[in-house]
């Protein structure tokens, strides 16, 4: 009876730290998405500058430069959907370490060693994570791939027939398919810093659901408190204040 109520416990504690661990993601994510409409952040500064930066782009026929910030972006995509499928091949080879690493873990974990299943269990939840960073990085790709298009496709800043409203419209789409990607980038990212507090959890439940926390502290600190957004803001309203 004894051992059971302790695996009843266990299990209780691993729901709560899943629970937590899953509402911290999905619960900021949501908070993020919803503030980013209401209030300033950077998602929706930077959005303010993707707008500027294609109005004047319209405005240019040698657009050398735009293209290769395009492809700069593009890049940053590509690396971390590479270095997903690495991670990804590298967790599937923890597969064949389990006892060693169970060994040395045992030292640290909180409560009771893991069992072999359950690390076998944790490496999968892993796996599913990085797995959803590498299919959002590569929409980013893409919707990054679908911008250059409209670059390319631009009308041209000598090109007659064409009216400042319709270019105005056209800048809007540009920067927010730009934006979209951009989004999507973020969300990757976001993915691979809740991977890290995910693998607190090797060392017990408690350190999973701390990192959890101390990941959405961050995350909103960086978005809504960090220097680099009240630098951009001051730069936003000068631009305004100039035009």
């Amino acid at each position: 009876m004894e051992s059971r109520s302790v695996y009843l416990q266990l299990n209780t504690l691993d729901i709560a730290t899943l629970f937590v661990f899953f509402a911290c993601w999905w619960g900021y994510a949501v908070y993020a998405q919803y503030n980013s409409r209401r209030r300033a952040c950077l998602v929706s500064v930077l959005h303010q500058f993707r707008l500027a930066w294609m109005s004047r782009l319209l405005r240019r026929d040698n657009r050398i430069a735009d293209a290769s910030v395009m492809a700069n972006l593009e890049r940053s995509s590509l690396f971390f959907a590479s270095s997903s499928l690495l991670i990804i091949a590298g967790l599937f080879t923890a597969f064949n370490y389990s006892e060693k690493a169970l060994g040395i873990l045992s030292d640290f974990y909180l409560l009771s060693p893991m069992s072999q299943q359950e690390w076998e269990l944790k490496i999968i939840v892993l796996v599913i994570i990085f797995a959803y960073a590498f299919f959002t990085f590569t929409w980013s790709v893409r919707q990054y791939n679908f911008c250059s298009v409209l670059v390319g496709s631009a009308p041209l800043a000598t090109e007659r027939g064409i009216e400042d409203s319709e270019r105005e419209l056209y800048a809007m789409h540009m920067a927010q398919i730009c934006s979209l990607a951009a989004n999507q980038f973020n969300y990757g990212l976001r993915a691979y810093y809740f991977a890290m507090a995910f693998c607190g959890w090797f060392l017990g439940p408690y350190f999973c659901m701390a990192a959890s926390v101390m990941v959405v502290a961050v995350l909103y600190r960086r978005e809504f408190r960090s220097k680099t957004f009240k630098t951009l803001s001051r730069g936003l309203v000068m631009k305004s204040h100039a035009s």
